[in-house]
């Protein structure tokens, strides 16, 4: 119960940091809410959730406010640090997604932009499936198996992937990850997204 708390509260800590660099970011820009709404295609109560913490953004909503900001999705949730060796310590990345038997997508660093690149680790429990929707124009993505086996599904194409496996794929259409084994699996990933700030997104249903 008591890692289950810290748990939590990691969670919490993390959405009101990310709220409070959204505000930061959209008031620096003279921006109302609204604007940064339409700008991000997402709804205006979406915006008011996430600037106050008071929800668990998905991983879209999240890319479509920061490319909207122009930021990038690793500065909304890392602070800002002077020297240009951005270190992150294990255990300290951003939970960015969590799955109810376990799974998790931790952002564990990224680059500034316009041309940003994340690197994230990847868990999945047993029948656990990620689906991302279509990112920005141009972006790449990189995956490599560390345990287990994942299944890469991009538009009508299914690949799977055991230990050691490694796939490039087009990360600006519709795509998700899916552990089919008995045993949690785990895997690297890149990914490079071109111009942010430069594009707008298409509309997206607030889930």
């Amino acid at each position: 119960m008591h890692g289950t708390a810290n748990t939590d509260q990691r969670a919490r800590d993390l959405a009101l940091a990310i709220g409070a660099r959204v505000k930061h970011e959209r008031q620096s820009r003279g921006w109302t809410l609204d604007q940064l709404a339409e700008a991000a295609g997402v709804s205006r109560r979406t915006v008011i959730n996430v600037e106050q913490g008071a929800a668990n953004p998905s991983v879209g909503i999240l890319l479509r406010i920061s490319d909207a900001l122009g930021v990038g999705l690793p500065a909304l949730v890392a602070p800002p640090q002077g020297n240009r060796v951005k270190i992150t310590r294990r255990g300290d990345g951003a939970t960015l997604w969590r799955s109810e038997s376990g799974g998790r997508g931790v952002l564990v660093a990224g680059t500034e932009p316009p041309d940003v690149v994340e690197l994230w680790d990847w868990t999945l429990a047993p029948g656990d499936r990620h689906v991302s929707e279509a990112h920005t124009q141009g972006t790449k993505e990189l995956l490599q198996v560390q345990q287990g086996t994942v299944v890469i599904e991009v538009g009508d194409q299914s690949v799977t992937l055991d230990v050691g496996d490694a796939v490039a794929i087009p990360g600006d259409v519709p795509h998700a990850y899916a552990n089919p084994g008995a045993q949690p699996a785990r895997f690297s990933l890149a990914v490079f997204e071109p111009g942010v700030g430069a594009g707008s997104r298409t509309e997206v249903v607030d889930a």
